[in-house]
């Protein structure tokens, strides 16, 4: 009975610390909660669809990641002991030369438009940023057709003796690294020039002022004052063009240099996946080592312009230096976006006389098409929850899901095509080999367009506009759909414009994940011009360009 007895006092004993513990545990992870979101805790369905598309933007370089740990010691030896230290060497080497290019060039032309009495400003501000419509391996096949081995270039030197008695013989070699370090230059530098030139319109005045009146030169003030100033926005451009660099393929495969991304293309599609990992996890290496240094730079480099009164600043005079600077900006336009175009009309007049524009070449555009706008409606749909998310209800969680959301666009595409490549063929056979994953691939690098034009127009509207709606008993998913969106909407059609035409002039993951048979326009202008048939080549790659100029005017009112 006594035993009897004291196991009943225990279970009552425990019964009682049970119902004290578990209490104090529960309140004790609600009031952790409730500090991680500020006592504003979003509804638990945003939450997890927000989650949910953090987690599908980074499965692809996590499985990558994973692949080249398992690659084999032989494996990696041999890559280290061959091919990776010219891989590094050439694919540094192109990034810094071509950087420090672009930043040259974008700096320079944003301060002669913005800052100069330059004839014809605001039409220059609009020829600049034209050649950013041009994808750099459409601009390295109307290169190749002027200055390649029978091009244009070399048959107007040959054939004209003066230039040849003074110069000697045409000897330009657009294979070469500085021929692709000039075609990435000529198609990047507007990243810089955009970037640069927003930060230039917003200089104040009374900091130049305050420098002259201390009898520093025009040079000096540049130097001392505005350069400083500039520097977050050349960081800007720099990383931007960089990591642009680390990831291009198409120009760089059409100019037979060979880099990270060429060499993890074509172990792909000689069937050594493992290599193509282990390169793979090198290239990702150099992205995240770029965004660290880039990041520790901008925080040790810190610079406000602290004045209480804002003044537009000062157009100065260009004087007997006009000329020159009217001949180098059109010089530049010339090169980076009049030339281009015109070799694409020549070729595409040949073209179509031809037969070029046939069935087969609508069925090109509507597969782009295709892919494209379900790439484009999709990233419409996932960017709303986690923009929202990120305005209305800041956190650590928040904060992750935001960073990883943006993981695709940071990391080249021929990365997150390898990616989709072993997670499709291994576990979701069902897909693979579709124009799905080609969608799919498309909106994990191209979600964070979707997402920035969102948030700029998100930041217009009041919070105030919740809290009535959350008043009326709305939940926060009713909030969003209801109240939110339909005033949300010209930005994430802005969003959806720009993630469309990126998808069109995607190369590297529609060349790695299209099913047999299904081609795009990007696709077909990289196999026509590998095989040097420029006539069949250049309607497409003209057509990708005119699509491509959709988004400038968008582009423009931002920067």
């Amino acid at each position: 009975m006594k035993i009897k007895e004291n196991t009943k006092k225990n279970t009552d004993q425990k019964a009682k610390v049970g119902k004290k513990f578990f209490p104090t545990i529960l309140r004790f992870f609600r009031v952790s909660w409730l500090k991680i979101w500020n006592s504003n805790p979003p509804g638990l369905g945003l939450l997890i669809f927000g989650l949910l598309v953090a987690v599908i933007m980074t499965i692809p370089i996590i499985y990558v990641i994973w692949q080249s740990l398992f690659a084999g010691q032989e494996r990696w030896m041999r890559l280290l002991d061959q091919r990776i230290p010219e891989l590094l060497w050439n694919t540094l080497s192109l990034t810094f030369v071509v950087t420090v290019s672009t930043l040259i060039l974008g700096v320079s032309l944003a301060w002669i438009v913005v800052r100069t009495d330059i004839p014809g400003k605001k039409i220059w501000r609009w020829l600049l940023a034209v050649p950013l419509t041009i994808p750099p391996y459409v601009g390295a096949v109307t290169y190749i057709i002027v200055f390649g081995r029978s091009g244009w270039a070399r048959e107007l030197w040959q054939n004209t003796p003066f230039i040849v008695n003074t110069f000697g013989d045409y000897e330009f070699n657009i294979y070469s690294f500085w021929g692709v370090t000039f075609v990435l230059t000529m198609f990047t530098y507007p990243y810089v020039y955009l970037i640069a030139s927003a930060s230039l319109r917003k200089m104040n005045r009374n900091f130049e002022e305050a420098a002259y009146s201390q009898g520093m030169t025009t040079f000096e003030v540049f130097y001392k004052v505005n350069l400083p100033l500039l520097r977050p926005a050349i960081g800007a451009g720099a990383i931007l063009v960089s990591l642009y660099v680390l990831g291009d393929f198409g120009a760089i495969a059409m100019l037979r240099y060979v880099t990270f991304t060429a060499a993890i293309y074509f172990r792909r599609i000689s069937f050594d996946t493992a290599s193509a990992s282990v390169l793979s996890l090198i290239l990702i290496f150099i992205t995240i080592l770029i965004l660290w240094i880039e990041s520790k730079t901008r925080k040790r480099n810190k610079y406000y312009q602290t004045s209480n009164t804002y003044r537009k600043p000062l157009t100065l005079k260009l004087g007997n230096w006009k000329p020159f600077a009217l001949v180098y900006v059109s010089l530049i336009f010339l090169l980076s976006a009049l030339l281009p175009i015109i070799v694409l009309i020549y070729w595409s007049r040949i073209g179509i006389s031809m037969g070029a524009i046939d069935s087969r070449f609508f069925g090109f555009a509507i597969n782009s098409i295709k892919v494209s706008s379900i790439a484009a409606i999709v990233c419409m749909l996932f960017s709303m929850p986690i923009i929202y998310l990120k305005a209305r209800y800041p956190s650590v969680i928040t904060s992750v899901i935001d960073k990883l959301s943006y993981s695709g666009y940071a990391l080249p595409g021929i990365i997150v095509a390898l990616g989709f490549v072993f997670i499709f063929n291994n576990h979701l056979p069902i897909i693979y080999g579709t124009f799905y994953m080609v969608a799919l691939a498309f909106v994990v690098r191209f979600l964070p367009q979707a997402m920035q034009a969102g948030e700029s127009s998100l930041s217009q509207l009041s919070p105030r506009i919740d809290e009535a709606a959350r008043s009326l008993g709305y939940p926060p998913w009713k909030v969003m759909l209801k109240v939110i969106f339909p005033n949300m909407l010209p930005g994430i059609l802005a969003g959806g414009a720009l993630v469309f035409v990126s998808s069109i002039k995607e190369l590297p993951a529609s060349l790695m994940l299209r099913p047999p048979g299904f081609d795009t326009l990007a696709v077909r202008v990289y196999f026509e011009a590998a095989d040097s048939i420029y006539h069949m080549a250049a309607p497409p790659a003209l057509l990708i360009v005119l699509v491509s100029i959709i988004p400038l005017h968008y582009m423009l009112k931002e920067y």
